[in-house]
């Protein structure tokens, strides 16, 4: 591409970006769920969306239905969906939902009907060996970190199996960044951030002889991509592998935790340790060493099976992190463990797991998630496995019993003494069949039950025996009541997942390779092809119909109302784009 091809593209491109911007400020609330977890920071908190309330919850029900074209490989099917508002495509101005499939492919759908709009498949010049962990289900062969949207490039970016970042215009699926080699082929990779310009993710297990550690790509210059790395040990442990991959703050460093091996801080080996890598020199810079961590390797309870939520509380950054031995660690962001590396702000009692079970999804696993209230009360939500421990604090409101899996709420209130944040225990929630992380929207918090056999011992093939259909709940945020559950609606179970909650709709994903779109509708049942059944009758079924269409009548009264302003900044935006490109390109000859 020329120097002129190259610049004109640039700013037609910037054209499209800037009426994204701008149908996103016509539309008034509008939101993108843009990466895992809704942030950078990874707190699983869609402050944006009103549409959700506890009072109208409870009439949620499948909006539609699609099974794509993507054949899972042992547990690993679909990454957790995210969302792009308002985007330029060939059929007019849509908002999409996008999810990767382990086969190697993106899909993007329309968010209103669940029409695929375009998918993209990668070729791979390489083919994994086999041997070790290698193409079993910690090593799946394929896409396993959840793609991340840069609304300032207009483009969705992915890791393909073989290692390659993908840069993907929105709207169309063409090829836009790369590929640029950013991870080893066939690495197992975690969820990609991008702060500033550039994509970040975390590699660990050692598939495909990928080297623990954080691995950032900067992508502002398609023609001069930078690639960085920074290693978390001298061998192939130390990997950050919770579900969040790297957590950005917003003092710029970036925080996971890190999974079992040899720990020697000055010698470079950072396992069972928290970290803290600046993200302007990818440097670790600062840690928490559990002061059991040598315990914590023998019993393999690590601290990386979760990923910490970054947040701020009366002006202080901190850091909360749980993992699988079933306590939560509250730190001070910007000096995680004191003097000494092993002293944080505030340690809870055992909240889970009193067997000390390692490998069957009991403790905590995933990641922690936390919003605020109208009150401006700080709350953290933490997804339990298995039953609470008996010496956990007592929870003024239960609901119910909960031996497979339940979320904790707390509030985060000040120390009398210190001043210093701890955790004040709020609501238990009743069961979950193993809960993924918690997302909270409006006073709503949605949380999957998975129904996934969790236990590691014995044959691959047994945790395909004794699953559940998964089941999507919503909770009051304040009190853990259960407002909504999806029943039987979800065809199968999942395994490693996440939702995404945009524009008054919940996705979620199976292992079936089923995409769910969850919002607020009279209850039609979907059979298992997709279509719509009769609920007891043809007058019922009607008057679900009455329902859906008064919605439609709804949305498309906002968007007429909106018709006029949005086509003039579309016809403003593409001609800036347009002209000041041509302009450029006449000054260059």
């Amino acid at each position: 591409m020329s120097l002129f091809e190259s610049m004109r593209y640039r700013n037609v491109n910037l054209g499209f970006i800037a009426l994204s911007a701008l149908l996103s400020s016509a539309s008034g609330i509008a939101a993108d769920w843009s990466t895992f977890a809704h942030d950078p920071e990874r707190t699983g908190w869609a402050n944006e969306e009103k549409t959700f309330s506890p009072t109208n919850v409870s009439t949620l029900g499948v909006l539609w239905k699609v099974k794509l074209d993507n054949q899972f490989y042992s547990l690993s099917a679909l990454t957790p969906p995210i969302v792009a508002t308002n985007v330029p495509t060939a059929a007019g101005i849509r908002s999409i939902v996008y999810v990767a499939g382990s086969g190697g492919s993106v899909f993007a759908l329309d968010e209103e009907s669940g029409e695929q709009l375009w998918s993209k498949s990668f070729r791979s010049m390489t083919t994994p060996r086999k041997g070790g962990f290698q193409g079993t289900f910690l090593c799946p062969n394929g896409i396993t970190a959840t793609p991340v949207i840069d609304r300032e490039t207009n483009l969705i970016y992915v890791v393909a199996a073989d290692g390659s970042l993908y840069g993907l215009e929105l709207g169309s699926g063409q090829v836009k960044y790369g590929p640029v080699q950013f991870i080893a082929p066939f690495a197992k990779s975690w969820s990609l951030n991008i702060v500033d310009g550039t994509v970040y993710t975390t590699v660990s297990l050692g598939c495909g002889n990928g080297r623990s550690g954080v691995y950032a790509a900067e992508i502002r210059d398609p023609r001069h991509p930078v690639v960085r790395e920074v290693l978390l040990s001298g061998a192939y442990t130390a990997g950050i592998w919770g579900r969040g991959g790297a957590v950005i703050g917003k003092n710029g460093k970036i925080y996971g935790g890190t999974a079992d091996g040899d720990t020697d801080p000055k010698s470079g080996d950072f396992s069972n340790t928290v970290v803290a890598v600046s993200k302007q020199k990818l440097s670790v810079v600062d840690y928490f060493l559990p002061p059991n961590w040598a315990y914590l390797k023998k019993v393999d309870l690590d601290v990386g099976s979760a990923s910490p939520v970054w947040f701020t509380w009366r002006n202080r950054n901190l850091l909360a992190h749980g993992f699988k031995q079933g306590l939560v660690y509250l730190m001070d962001a910007d000096d995680l463990g004191g003097t000494d590396h092993r002293t944080p702000l505030f340690t809870s009692a055992r909240l889970g797991n009193d067997k000390e079970a390692c490998c069957d999804g009991s403790g905590i696993w995933g990641s922690l998630s936390t919003s605020r209230d109208d009150d401006d009360r700080t709350w953290l939500y933490v997804p339990m496995g298995g039953p609470p421990s008996a010496n956990a604090p007592r929870f003024p409101i239960t609901n119910g019993d909960n031996p497979h899996g339940s979320i904790m709420a707390f509030k985060v209130t000040a120390e009398p003494k210190t001043g210093n944040p701890e955790l004040e225990p709020a609501w238990i929630s009743g069961d979950f069949s193993l809960p993924d992380p918690a997302v909270i929207a409006n006073g709503v918090l949605f949380a999957l039950s998975t129904g996934e056999n969790a236990d590691q011992r014995g044959d691959e093939s047994r945790r395909f025996t004794d699953t559940h259909q998964a089941i999507l709940k919503a909770l009051d945020a304040k009190t853990g009541k259960e407002l909504y559950s999806s029943g039987s609606e979800i065809a199968t179970w999942v395994h490693f997942s996440g939702l995404a909650v945009a524009n008054g709709r919940i996705y979620v994903v199976d292992h079936d390779s089923n995409l769910y779109s969850f919002g607020l509708t009279k209850r039609i049942p979907v059979s298992q092809s997709g279509s719509r059944i009769p609920a007891r009758g043809d007058d019922e079924l009607s008057t679900s119909w009455i329902g859906r269409a008064e919605r439609q009548d709804e949305l498309r009264s906002g968007w007429i109302a909106r018709a006029g302003i949005t086509l003039f900044l579309a016809l403003v935006a593409a001609t800036i784009g347009l002209v000041t490109g041509m302009k450029r390109g006449r000054s260059s000859t």
